[in-house]
C-alpha cells in the first residue's frame, strides 16, 4: 500500500495544477499576470533532494509524458524537460548546502529554467510572439511568486515524508 501512495500523491499534484488554473480566473489580476502552477515539478525536485533521485527522474519521465499528452500539442517537451530539470537541480545541489533557503532558491531557479525553455520553444515554433521582457513581467515573475508560496507551504511536510520513505527504503 505504501508503494502506491507516492504515485498517487504525484498524480494529485498533477491534477491540482489544472484545478488551480480553473479556479483562479484570469480576470483576478485584471489580465496582467499569468500564474502557472508548477507544483508537480516542485514536488519532484523535493523527492530528488530528500528521497530518491532515481525515482524522481523516472516519475519526471512518466509525468512529463502525461503532461505532454494532456496539455501540449507536441509530445516530448515536458517528457524531456522534467527529468532534465531534476538532473540539473541535483547537480547544483551537490555543490550547495541543503538548508531550506538554498533548496528553495535552487528549486525556483529550476522552475525558472523550465519556464524559460518552454517560452523559447514556443517562440521558436511560433506558438507565442511576446517579447522576453513581456514574458518575464507577465508570466515568469508571477509564476515564481506563486510557486514560492507553494514551496514554503509544502516544504516541511513533503521533506519529512520523503525522508521517511528513504529511511524505510521504499524508494531504494
Amino acid at each position: 500500500m505504501k508503494r502506491f501512495f507516492l504515485p498517487l500523491l504525484l498524480f494529485v499534484f498533477f491534477t491540482v495544477e489544472s484545478i488551480f488554473v480553473q479556479l483562479l480566473p484570469s480576470e483576478f489580476f485584471y489580465g496582467k499576470w499569468i500564474l502557472v502552477p508548477r507544483f508537480l515539478i516542485a514536488v519532484l525536485l523535493l523527492l530528488a533532494m530528500y528521497g530518491s533521485q532515481k525515482y524522481a527522474i523516472l516519475y519526471g519521465f512518466a509525468f512529463g509524458l502525461l503532461f505532454d499528452i494532456v496539455y501540449t500539442e507536441i509530445i516530448g517537451i515536458y517528457l524531456f524537460l522534467f527529468p532534465l530539470t531534476i538532473y540539473l537541480v541535483m547537480r547544483a545541489m551537490k555543490i550547495l548546502q541543503t538548508n531550506a533557503l538554498v533548496v528553495t532558491i535552487v528549486m525556483l531557479a529550476g522552475i525558472a529554467l523550465l519556464e524559460l525553455v518552454i517560452y523559447k520553444m514556443n517562440s521558436f515554433i511560433h506558438i507565442t510572439d511576446i517579447s522576453m521582457k513581456e514574458f518575464a513581467n507577465t508570466r515568469l515573475l508571477p509564476t515564481l511568486c506563486l510557486n514560492l508560496i507553494f514551496i514554503v507551504a509544502a516544504f516541511y511536510p513533503l521533506k519529512r515524508y520523503f525522508e521517511k520513505l528513504a529511511e524505510q527504503e521504499i524508494l531504494s
